[in-house]
């Protein structure tokens, strides 16, 4: 037995790949997560070098917050997510948010 396909190549099907969204990591000042924590996470969490990082944490502890880095939404959650746990563990109120970027 045998089976014939039509393919019609006269009509073209076009795919718009719509890139997800990003979003932006949002970290806070408080009056108790000492600098050095800070700059730890964002060096070993965030993989900002140390120059970048003291730039940031020091914009963080004069303007009360910045943005950290821009992710996908999962990866900028469990980015969040983990550092604030790491943050309770060392017994920090340290606090993240995430936003989408616009």
């Amino acid at each position: 037995m045998s089976t014939h396909i039509k393919i019609s190549h006269s009509k073209h099907t076009q795919f718009k790949i719509k890139e997800p969204p990003m979003y932006n990591v949002i970290m806070h000042n408080d009056d108790v997560t000492t600098m050095d924590f800070v700059v730890y996470v964002l060096v070993k969490i965030f993989r900002k070098s140390e120059q970048d990082a003291e730039t940031i944490m020091l914009k963080i502890h004069n303007e009360g917050s910045a943005i950290v880095g821009t992710y996908s939404q999962d990866i900028a959650q469990s980015k969040a997510n983990y550092t604030m746990n790491l943050a309770k563990a060392n017994n920090f109120p340290l606090q993240l948010t995430i936003e989408e970027t616009r």
